[in-house]
């Protein structure tokens, strides 16, 4: 072996032997002090903070992102117009370099919290596991516009987040897909990006007057005609078809439709929701089930990865907190109690912070 591989093998071992040391009955009984459901940027992130402060985590993904589609990701320092893949690859080679963390292909079947307050959670093929506490980090599902030709531009002509995406097609004929609030929100925020915006409504916009002569000042066409098809030039977007055969040039639409959970897990745990249908959290992401954090698209708050990577961050920090805190309570009283930070009610009116 090269020196500098003896190196690494050493400090290794060395890493794992004081990790044992720290967490020996945790080591033996394959009890994890964190389990964390979902390897998207929050939960990667999430594994890398807490693997550094000695927690052993075991981290379970159904291998279902979320970007599945996407060429490129976007607004993400030092890694902006990467590869998802490359950069789930990257983040994986991270957490790779720590012995008390494990990543596993495997969906998480259900969770059940136990009367010492740890979990046991359940994966296929009748196995499960034990954790401390449990942080569900599961990502959201798009759902397309129902038009033909859609699915197959989807990544490539057809997105759902203008902060990732517009750049490539600013200045250029762009179109938003919606009705409605969400289909108004989505033309307005585009105007950002190009002069040249439609607003296609696939059938009746359901707009307000006010709406509709703000769009207009504002240069934006509403086209109410049904949307028969999107229109492919070298496998990229070049138009969109009407039912009444208008075709209208656009390299790039947009919509906001509404997105559903990868995962119900929270739910099922006893997370609530809030006003906008995410999973309801306090500081550092707590949930309202005590030992259960929560980050990344789920909180259905500003849908960006590097948002989400700072959610799964502060999750990571509040989960370690509240480990540290027990530990420390049980050697000075011989008491085990568990720690977890408070959950405010959600205020009336609380406004959605959408990527739009």
């Amino acid at each position: 072996m090269p020196r500098g591989g003896e190196r690494v093998a050493r400090a290794r071992t060395t890493a794992a032997s004081r990790l044992h040391a720290l967490r020996p009955v945790a080591a033996r009984a394959r009890s994890w002090d964190v389990l964390i459901v979902g390897a998207g940027p929050a939960g990667l992130s999430a594994a890398l903070v807490l693997a550094r402060c000695c927690r052993s985590v075991l981290v379970c993904d159904a291998g279902q992102p979320r970007s599945w589609a996407a060429e490129a990701m976007h607004g993400f320092l030092s890694r902006d117009g990467i590869h998802p893949e490359e950069f789930r690859r990257l983040a994986r080679a991270d957490l790779a370099r720590y012995p008390n963390v494990e990543l596993r292909e495997a969906r998480v079947l259900g969770a059940t919290r136990n009367r010492d307050g740890s979990f046991r959670v359940r994966l296929p093929g009748r196995r499960s596991e034990r954790a401390r506490k449990l942080l569900i980090a599961t990502g959201l599902v798009d759902v397309l516009p129902p038009i033909a030709g859609c699915a197959e531009l989807y990544g490539t002509g057809v997105y759902h987040c203008p902060y990732c995406d517009a750049w490539e097609h600013r200045g250029r004929p762009i179109a938003a897909y919606g009705r409605r609030q969400r289909g108004f929100e989505m033309a307005r925020a585009l105007t950002a990006w190009s002069r040249d915006v439609t607003l296609l409504c696939d059938g009746p916009a359901g707009l307000t007057g006010e709406q509709r002569r703000a769009l207009a000042r504002n240069g934006v066409r509403c086209v109410e005609t049904r949307v028969a098809r999107l229109v492919a030039r070298d496998g990229r977007l070049a138009a969109a078809e009407l039912a009444d055969g208008e075709r209208i040039a656009i390299e790039a639409l947009f919509f906001d439709l509404p997105s559903r959970p990868q995962s119900t897990l929270a739910e099922r745990i006893g997370c609530r929701l809030t006003r906008q249908g995410g999973i309801r959290r306090g500081q550092y992401e707590a949930s309202d089930v005590p030992g259960v954090f929560v980050a990344g698209n789920i909180l259905r708050d500003v849908q960006l990865s590097i948002v989400a990577a700072a959610e799964g961050a502060r999750a990571a920090f509040g989960i370690h907190r509240s480990l540290t805190r027990e530990e420390f309570g049980l050697r000075e009283t011989g008491t085990r109690r568990v720690e977890h930070p408070r959950v405010a009610e959600e205020p009336a009116g609380a406004p959605a912070s959408r990527a739009s």
